[in-house]
């Protein structure tokens, strides 16, 4: 998927979506582009990502890209076009920074988790949307950056993802040198899971994507939601939270059926209650 031309047809949608079984996979098409996230995109996106978080047919989604790169992060050609408008800009600038928070917002709140497929660069808000994915298969060329510093643009609110994913000092170094990451270095700083050879990233993703979609909807939507909810508290707090949690959790169906095919050796028959 990763590899396809280049060029994309006339009038093909810049963001791609197919199935396979209870995997979905949504791909950046903007390949001329390098997938940076204009407007348009960041709202196919955030239609896209909701729709698939409802439709009880997907268990996890994988995000991929077309093209020389993941994604070089927001169109900063369309950003300046705007800087002629009455305001400034400001009010496009404001729409296109909140569009762009209620998307990665949209994957962290999902019950489904996202995986990133980065098959090459991923920059700015392209790190972002690498950091924000619950997990992320990277290719042993790919780059991550956030650059912003070196244009005179901070990454700020690729900084939100980025340091809930990597130690402060990390960060900050990224940050604050804006330099690239190999995709080795990336993974040593928790960025990313897995680097495999590229003609592998979309495959490894798609497997990781199944061995989740196999195991109980309810329970992954259980845990996936009190993982980024337990993070931001301070640790007493989060025991008595996580403790509700797996009371809660214990009282499903799919929590006994697992533990009793356990004991039975059998496999379990989730029904995602």
């Amino acid at each position: 998927m990763q590899d396809r031309a280049r060029r994309k047809d006339a009038g093909a949608a810049d963001l791609l979506e197919e199935r396979q079984d209870a995997v979905a996979i949504l791909t950046l098409n903007r390949p001329e582009a390098r997938n940076s996230l204009s407007l348009g995109l960041l709202r196919e996106l955030g239609e896209a990502v909701p729709r698939l978080s409802a439709d009880p047919d997907v268990r996890a989604v994988v995000l991929a890209g077309n093209g020389p790169a993941f994604s070089a992060g927001h169109d900063l050609k369309e950003l300046t076009a705007h800087r002629v408008d009455a305001d400034g800009g400001l009010a496009f600038y404001r729409t296109a920074m909140e569009t762009c928070a209620g998307v990665m917002r949209a994957i962290l709140s999902s019950p489904k988790p996202f995986i990133a497929a980065v098959h090459a660069t991923a920059t700015a808000a392209g790190c972002q949307l690498v950091a924000t994915c619950d997990l992320a298969v990277a290719a042993e060329e790919a780059e991550l950056a956030t650059p912003g510093v070196n244009i005179g643009l901070f990454c700020s609110t690729p900084m939100v993802a980025l340091t809930r994913n990597v130690p402060r000092k990390r960060a900050m170094e990224m940050l604050l040198l804006g330099e690239v990451l190999p995709a080795r270095v990336a993974a040593e700083h928790g960025l990313v899971n897995r680097v495999v050879p590229r003609a592998r990233v979309l495959d490894e993703a798609l497997a990781m994507a199944r061995q989740i979609a196999a195991k109980s909807p309810l329970v992954i939507s259980i845990g996936k939601e009190a993982f980024y909810r337990q993070i931001e508290m301070p640790t007493a707090e989060a025991y008595r939270y996580a403790a509700e949690v797996m009371v809660e959790n214990m009282m499903a169906r799919d929590a006994a059926e697992g533990i009793g095919a356990f004991i039975d050796k059998r496999n379990p028959a989730w029904k995602g209650c």
